[in-house]
Parts: structure tokens; C-alpha cells; sequence
């Protein structure tokens, strides 16, 4: 018999220098309709409703240790976030930037630089500017800029004037934000119990421990895990779909950390797409392609690896890189756990390996740092129609093992876009197991490929565009080690 669920309260964060307290809200109302709605500051808009135009964005307040005066600033998408997950958290908008009558130097330099057209996106970009410019002291590079606005997709002006006012708020000096008073309100909140909210019979809880969690969810099996939104908030901004009780895993602390042992890297489910993409870069820099391609910045600030693994989309990007490298999840159901390799864990479109009441605890990576002579190959790499914000045709990793004689003792290969699940190539790694590494070796690989999927034709690209990009990838992996890694082992 479990336990009764924790008593219901309401939503508490701190907004415009005080703590408010929600009550008589659906469960699933965004951030942005009580911004909208309820509030009424109307410079955060609604554009796609999807996490993509970036018309939406806010900047959201944590605690972190780490984070200057222990409040961590991040960019997110209000469209798609649930009010009740800012339980314990601080919410800035573009109308807390101006003091005192006068613009922020982000939104001064965007009236001087002639960045804004029509205006209705501007407010978003402001904020994703003014969250970097609170983080970073230095002025960033250009490139940087771009990855800070990959998810503010409005150029009405195009891009330079943007660009070129970005470089210039970072010229002028302006105080920053007292962060001591802000993380001072969020530890009290931090002390209030668990968030169990109620509406109309629906329910959103908020545990803070893995046992907490383990046990709600035992006794609501039916619930929906909830972790970034960057997903489940789409089912109900556009698919209008009504939602029963939630657990919602952010505030779970131990599901939030990264662990760094001597056989692997361990993620907690609910560790952000930037951390988790940070921490595997600084494994490997064969992430770092795709950790600028995935989505944009404050989706990554929202969205979890576990999140990402557990969707179980075809189209998932961080999966075919955790196959190649080996990646297990370690699952637990009340106070049991198990770990299954991933390739174990997907069994059909969207299905996987959990049974009720189970849930991600960890993804484990085994730790295979590039070797100095170049014997471990490791690349992931996303092809789509657009570089920044769009969905995959076809996302692909490769790791190849070397002996010291150049011959292939191991290789592993996946792809995303190609099957109805994230899957490995398993004949063309048979094809490449033992051979002396050549081009010819490689092309070998890259027709053999046709017996290890089937893709379809979609929206994104044709079955034939898939499989000559997959092709091509593999082909390209042959063209970047050729000379730059390997040039004694490879005739």
C-alpha cells in the first residue's frame, strides 16, 4: 500500500520582485497564456505556439551553485511550458529589462542598429540577448551570436543590423542583474514541500526526491511523466490534447547530475540538453557538431536527454550517437532497478522496453576518448533542410575502432530518419569488422547499407535522398580521418 500523495499547493515563483502564488489554473496552461491573459505584458507574443519562432521567449531563473551568485539565467520557449513547472523558479520578461526610463543597452542598440522591422519578434530576441550578456562578459564572436539566436527564427530585417546590435550591447556598460536577492527567494521556496497542484481533478506534482518520484509513480501509473515540454507541451498547443495527472521530473535533484566514473559518463534523465551536450563534448569532440544543430539554445535549455531518449523518435537526434558509442539506460521502478543496452531499450515506433511505472533513471556513455594516434574514430552528424531549428532527414554516427596495424576490431553504426526507430547498421559493421581500413573497405559499407534499412519518403526527403545521404556520411567519415588522423596506418 503507498503512501497518500503530498498535500496540495499552490504554484509558487518569484515575478516582478515578489512571489506569487497560483491557484485556479489548468494544469497545463503555458507560461505565456499567463503572461498574455492573466498578467496582460504584452511584449511576449505568441508566433508558431511550437517552440520554434522564438516570439516567445523568457528567461528563467535557477538555483545552481555554479552560476554567479547562484542563480543560473536561461533562455526557454514560454509556449510550451507548463505554469506549475516554474514552481520555485524566477521568470524575467522584456518588460523587466528598462530601468528607470531607460532602454537596456541590448534594446538601445537594437533601435540604433535599425534590427527591428515590425517588431513582433524583437522582444524574443531581446531576451535571448540580455540572458547571454548577463552570462558572458566577453563580447562574443559572431558565430557565437548565432547559436545564442538559433532559436529567434524572425530576420525581417536580415541578419547583420541583428548581429552588429548584439556586438554593440556588449560595448556599453550597464549594471547587471542582482542575482543575491533573487536566489535568496528561490531557497525559500526551495524549503516549501513538494509541489502536488490540483485543478478541476487533474493533478501536477513536483517531487524532489528519486524515492519521492519512484513512489508517486508506483501508485499513479497512468500519470505522464513530464520532463523539458519541448515535446509534451506541443500535444497540447497543437494537438489540443487533454492531459491526465503529471509528474513533473525537474525538480528531482538526483536525476540532474553528471557523474564522471572510470568506465563511463553517467546522466541523470532530467540533466538539460546543454549540460548533457556540454559534458559529452568535453568527452568527445565528435558531439560537437551536432550540439550546435540540435534544435536551438533554449530548447536545449529546457529539453533533457532523457526526454529525448525516452520519446523514442526516429528523428531523435542525441540516439544515434549513444548507439555508436555503446550508451545503456539504467531504468528504475520503485526502489528496483536495470539496465538495458539502447539498442535494447527501442523495440518499435515509439515503443521501448518500459514497463509500467519504470522510468529513466540514467543514461550511461562508456568512456572512449580520441586516442592520440588517431585509432578511435567517432563523429555524429545532421543532415535537414535547415541548419538551425528543423527536424533531421537523416542523422547519423559512426565509431570505428583501429588495432595498431590499421585493421577495423570494432565498429559501430547508427542512424536516425532511416528506420521507424533510432537504429544500428549491424551488416555494414559486420562488413567493416576485420578489414584493413580503405576506401574500398568503406564503399563496401556504404552498399550494404540498403540490407540494414528501408527508409520512407516524407515531407522532409525522399527513401532515395536518405540513402544516398547515409551513404555519403559514411563515405565523408573515410574523407575527414584520411590524412588528418591516420596517415601512417593508411596506404
Amino acid at each position: 500500500m503507498h503512501p497518500a500523495p503530498p498535500t496540495v499547493r499552490p504554484v509558487h515563483f518569484w515575478f516582478r520582485g515578489q512571489i506569487q502564488s497560483v491557484t485556479d489554473q489548468p494544469h497545463t496552461r503555458t507560461i505565456l497564456q499567463w503572461l498574455r491573459e492573466d498578467q496582460h505584458p504584452y511584449g511576449t507574443k505568441e508566433g508558431c505556439g511550437e517552440g520554434d519562432c522564438g516570439a516567445c521567449t523568457v528567461v528563467i531563473g535557477t538555483r545552481d551553485d555554479q552560476a554567479p551568485e547562484g542563480l543560473r539565467l536561461e533562455a526557454i520557449n514560454s509556449c510550451i511550458q507548463f505554469l506549475p513547472a516554474l514552481d520555485g523558479k524566477a521568470l524575467f520578461t522584456v518588460e523587466d529589462l528598462a530601468q528607470d526610463g531607460q532602454l537596456h543597452p541590448v534594446q538601445k542598440a537594437m533601435v540604433d542598429a535599425h534590427a527591428s522591422q515590425c517588431g513582433f519578434c524583437t522582444p524574443g530576441i531581446v531576451m535571448s540577448l540580455w540572458a547571454e550578456r548577463e552570462n558572458q562578459n566577453e563580447t562574443p564572436d559572431r558565430e557565437a551570436l548565432c547559436v545564442t539566436l538559433s532559436g529567434n527564427l524572425c530576420r525581417c530585417t536580415g541578419y547583420r543590423p541583428i548581429l552588429d546590435a548584439a556586438q554593440a550591447a556588449w560595448k556599453t556598460p550597464c549594471g547587471k542583474l542582482a542575482r543575491g536577492p533573487i536566489r535568496q527567494a528561490l531557497e525559500q521556496l526551495a524549503a516549501k514541500p513538494s509541489l502536488a497542484y490540483s485543478y478541476s481533478d487533474k493533478h501536477f506534482y513536483a517531487p524532489h526526491t528519486l524515492e519521492e518520484l519512484s513512489r508517486l509513480y508506483a501508485s499513479n501509473p497512468q500519470a505522464r511523466l513530464l520532463a523539458g515540454s519541448t515535446d509534451v507541451g506541443l500535444w497540447v498547443s497543437k494537438q489540443l490534447r487533454e492531459l491526465d495527472d503529471i509528474i513533473y521530473l525537474g525538480a528531482v535533484e538526483e536525476l540532474k547530475q553528471i557523474h564522471t566514473t572510470p568506465e563511463s559518463l553517467d546522466i541523470g534523465a532530467a540533466v538539460s540538453l546543454s549540460d548533457a551536450f556540454s559534458a559529452l563534448c568535453t568527452e568527445h569532440e565528435g558531439w560537437g557538431s551536432l550540439m550546435t544543430r540540435f534544435a536551438s539554445r533554449p530548447i536545449r535549455n529546457a529539453g533533457t536527454l532523457g526526454g529525448n531518449v525516452a520519446n523514442g523518435s526516429p528523428i531523435g537526434d542525441s540516439m544515434p550517437g549513444l548507439l555508436a558509442l555503446g550508451g545503456h539506460v539504467v531504468l528504475q521502478r520503485e526502489n528496483e532497478t536495470r539496465e538495458l543496452a539502447l539498442e535494447d531499450f527501442y523495440l518499435g515506433y515509439q515503443k521501448t522496453a518500459l514497463q509500467p511505472a519504470e522510468f529513466i533513471r540514467t543514461i550511461k556513455i562508456p568512456l572512449v576518448k580520441s586516442d592520440k594516434d588517431g585509432r578511435h574514430l567517432f563523429r555524429t552528424w545532421k543532415v535537414s533542410k535547415r541548419r538551425d531549428q528543423d527536424i533531421s532527414a537523416v542523422c547519423a554516427a559512426f565509431s570505428i575502432k583501429l588495432d595498431s596495424l590499421g585493421k577495423i576490431k570494432d565498429a559501430r553504426i547508427a542512424y536516425g530518419g532511416m528506420a521507424a526507430i533510432p537504429k544500428r547498421a549491424f551488416h555494414a559493421e559486420a562488413e567493416l569488422i576485420g578489414q584493413n581500413l580503405s576506401e574500398e573497405v568503406i564503399r563496401n559499407a556504404m552498399r550494404v547499407l540498403a540490407t540494414d534499412y528501408q527508409p520512407i519518403s516524407d515531407m522532409r526527403a525522399s527513401a532515395e535522398y536518405r540513402m544516398q545521404v547515409a551513404r555519403n556520411l559514411l563515405l565523408r567519415l573515410w574523407y575527414e580521418f584520411n590524412e588528418r588522423l591516420m596517415p601512417e596506418v593508411i596506404a
